[in-house]
């Protein structure tokens, strides 16, 4: 009966699915988002910022891609699991060769049965750092977790005022010369400057859900609109049962739903908080953090409502361990763990980098995905990816736990392609003496722990996740800020190669892309034969 129930609304689900067709020409665009520095940065036809992605569940989600930049790129849905169609997620070099300039590639996504909030950026040369990015709303076709009148989308960036890829090859050449003052980034609200983002327009008695997404590349987000509670009722594309919070603090490129309920009169307007803040970055009073404030407009002349003001230690944010999935799936048993740990260090040049894995993570000469499709019984060999890849083999179905350990100063928030993870736990590592935060708590799940794809991991913290390795692909996990992302602070997941090889073939239009640029598409990482991996640059391994 159940399984008859399951293909019944699967089969319902496909009656109801359109094919969404977009066409994005992506290319360079000139102006002063930030309202202060004018620059160039990267739109899709023309716009930054571009419209956000409405689709509904079930949807196929088709953009064709035509790269008018002078260099490569590619782009990924955040949160999208692709199942069967690895080679659609999009980063450089993992799973594909990045779309070369002057031509064009369509991607054909598959929403499936997920919904909820996204967003799709670019994953080649870290483009999402200079625009490239844009929300993506998967909207459900059942009943939500609370009934609402009417959503809302609210989307923050962090801007800074040079290219990112400009500014990380100058200070990484610089080989011992003095470094340039910090790049500080401004926060824009939907698009725009902090300070000048239109107001957002309440009804006296209605009910909103807030759509939050954080396209941040390194900085935090807090949000808080005093005078009103919020309850979240999704992180990251998955219901959560209602909780209810004072404000979000988010990292790079997570999402929540929250329910706000305005006020039954209109009598008074309220202003709501925006904090930008990160924690690499020294505190300088009414610099850093940075807060922006907006209006939540009630009526035209209304006058703004004073809220005294409460600090942030008194107020309830949601935790990663705290929410509870809706679906209320009980922990996964586990099968293996994978324990990996942030090590930071300094060159000779005082350049800090970062190592998930053995070793700094950097692309090796064939995309992996094409390496684990080519090799046979070798795939399941780690050592045939490369060093620098950092892979770890993942056995079909098997429960995987993994344990990150975060024993530095910096925040990082880890994102799963291919997967969201149950969040099983999080406590303190190592001596937080060093920061300005009380020692933090250890906080187990409740027995339905909430799925995430994108988790965070705060300084001299650990963070404790499962998944069940039931998506056959070649899979990224790397820190979502741009910055440690440059520098190597990432790991690959080698999902069931054996599966994926029966399961899978990459279209031949991807790989006579890769061709055209002179690309191995067959052979180990280095595009040899067996463990020959001769023409690799070497790894670089922590002191």
């Amino acid at each position: 009966m159940i399984h008859f129930l399951v293909v019944f609304a699967a089969t319902l689900l496909g009656c109801f699915a359109a094919r969404v067709e977009l066409s994005w020409d992506v290319g360079y665009v000139y102006g002063a988002r930030d309202g202060f520095t004018y620059r160039r940065a990267i739109g899709v036809n023309g716009e930054l910022p571009f419209p956000p992605v409405h689709v509904t569940q079930g949807d196929t989600l088709v953009i064709n891609v035509h790269n008018s930049l002078d260099v490569p790129t590619s782009i990924h849905a955040h949160g999208l699991l692709n199942n069967g169609t690895n080679y659609y997620d999009g980063p450089d070099m993992v799973t594909q060769c990045g779309i070369p300039p002057g031509e064009s590639f369509t991607y054909v996504l598959e929403t499936k049965n997920q919904f909820g909030t996204f967003w799709i950026h670019g994953h080649t040369r870290h483009q999402e750092v200079d625009g490239f990015h844009t929300p993506l709303i998967i909207h459900s076709r059942k009943q939500p977790v609370i009934d609402y009148d009417e959503e809302l989308l609210v989307a923050f960036e962090d801007w800074y005022t040079t290219e990112f890829n400009v500014r990380q090859e100058y200070i990484n050449n610089l080989k011992g010369a003095s470094r340039p003052p910090t790049n500080y980034a401004k926060a824009l609200i939907n698009g725009y400057d902090g300070n000048n983002t239109a107001p957002i327009t309440f009804v006296p008695g209605k009910r909103y859900r807030l759509r939050v997404v954080c396209m941040s590349v390194n900085n935090w987000f807090k949000f808080r609109i005093p005078g009103h509670k919020m309850t979240v009722i999704e992180a990251d594309g998955v219901e959560s049962m209602p909780l209810e919070v004072d404000g979000l603090s988010m990292g790079p490129g997570q999402r929540y739903s929250v329910i706000v309920t305005a006020h039954k009169s209109d009598k008074f307007n309220y202003i709501y908080n925006v904090t930008s803040y990160s924690r690499f970055i020294t505190k300088e009073e009414g610099l850093r953090p940075i807060v922006y404030t907006g209006l939540i407009k009630y009526k035209d002349d209304a006058p703004t409502k004073t809220i005294p003001v409460v600090s942030d230690n008194q107020l309830v944010w949601p935790e990663e361990a705290q929410l509870q999935a809706y679906d209320k799936q009980p922990r996964l048993p586990v099968d293996r763990q994978i324990e990996l740990t942030v090590n930071r260090f300094t060159d000779v040049y005082n350049v800090p980098y970062s190592a998930l894995g053995s070793s700094l993570y950097k692309s090796v000469l064939v995309p992996t995905l094409y390496t684990a499709l080519s090799m046979g019984e070798l795939a399941k060999n780690s050592s045939v990816y490369g060093p620098q890849t950092n892979a770890y083999v993942l056995k079909h179905l098997e429960v995987v736990e993994i344990v990150i350990n975060n024993p530095a100063i910096e925040d990082h928030t880890f994102h799963f392609h291919g997967h969201n993870v149950q969040v099983i736990e999080t406590g303190p590592f190592g001596n937080s003496s060093t920061i300005d935060r009380e020692p933090v708590p250890r906080i187990l799940s409740g027995p339905w722990p909430m799925w995430r794809d994108t988790v965070q991991v705060r300084a001299f913290e650990f963070i404790r996740v499962r998944f069940r390795a039931d998506n056959p692909g070649v899979w990224f996990l790397h820190c979502h800020l741009a910055v440690h992302m440059y520098n190597g602070l990432a790991v690959v997941l080698i999902e069931a190669p054996d599966v994926l090889q029966q399961r899978q073939s990459v279209p031949e239009k991807m790989v006579e892309m890769c061709k055209r640029q002179g690309i191995h598409t067959q052979g180990n990482g280095a595009g040899n034969q067996g463990f020959d991996l001769s023409g690799l640059p070497p790894a670089v391994y922590p002191p």
